[in-house]
């Protein structure tokens, strides 16, 4: 039997089964077809507070702040695959999925400030993150603003920046479900995903069974 590889998109539109989420569905319906584990967040649903800046945890690399982030945050670290979905506001992602991202800067803090956590090379190529999201607008740089701030959260996490899932022109298609290619393009993703995690899960058990052996 393969591995279980365990796949979790969080969605961060504050529109309910719009243009992104609907991608990010295609992305999940994919990874599930191909036998991953798969959950879906909405931040929206969430109540969570922005960073309040205060630098607290760049002396013991925990959070003051107490509310549903810091099991998601727990969460994440315990996935194979991440997707993080936003549609482009004003030329960035959108505020409830940069208020989640900026509440990762005590891990920023563990990994950079205190050096108390540390993700090896191997590791980070077990861990795909991707980035999903839509425009309106035909710009072909209008995704540019989002591409660092994904980097960033990624590098953070110890995922590997995998790929981007991104369609634009929504204006003109009239939404997602009339683009020709972006949501079969999406399932196929998904399922790109959890095929190269299980074979990459199955090679490391098998190194693991053969090395375990009695001398």
């Amino acid at each position: 039997m393969d591995p279980v590889v365990s796949v979790l998109g969080i969605s961060g539109s504050p529109r309910r089964h719009g243009n992104t989420e609907t991608l990010l569905d295609a992305f999940l319906d994919g990874a599930r077809e191909a036998g991953g584990e798969v959950d879906k967040v909405v931040l929206k649903t969430m109540e969570y507070a922005p960073c309040q800046g205060c630098n607290a945890c760049h002396k013991d690399g925990v959070c003051i702040i107490e509310d549903a982030l810091i099991p998601l945050f727990d969460r994440i670290l315990s996935m194979d695959a991440i997707a993080l979905a936003s549609p482009i506001y004003t030329m960035g992602i959108t505020a409830e999925m940069k208020g989640f991202l900026d509440r990762a800067q005590y891990l920023w803090a563990r990994k950079y400030i205190l050096k108390t956590q540390y993700f090896t090379r191997e590791h980070i190529r077990r861990h795909k993150g991707v980035f999903i999201s839509t425009a309106g607008t035909g710009w072909e740089n209008v995704f540019s603003g989002a591409f660092p701030i994904m980097t960033a959260f990624f590098d953070i996490m110890g995922f590997e920046y995998y790929d981007n899932i991104i369609a634009n022109d929504m204006d003109r298609y009239k939404g997602i479900r009339n683009h020709p290619t972006a949501l079969a393009g999406a399932r196929e993703k998904g399922e790109t995903v959890v095929r190269i995690l299980s074979e990459l899960k199955g090679k490391e058990e098998g190194t693991q069974e053969s090395g375990s052996g009695a001398i």
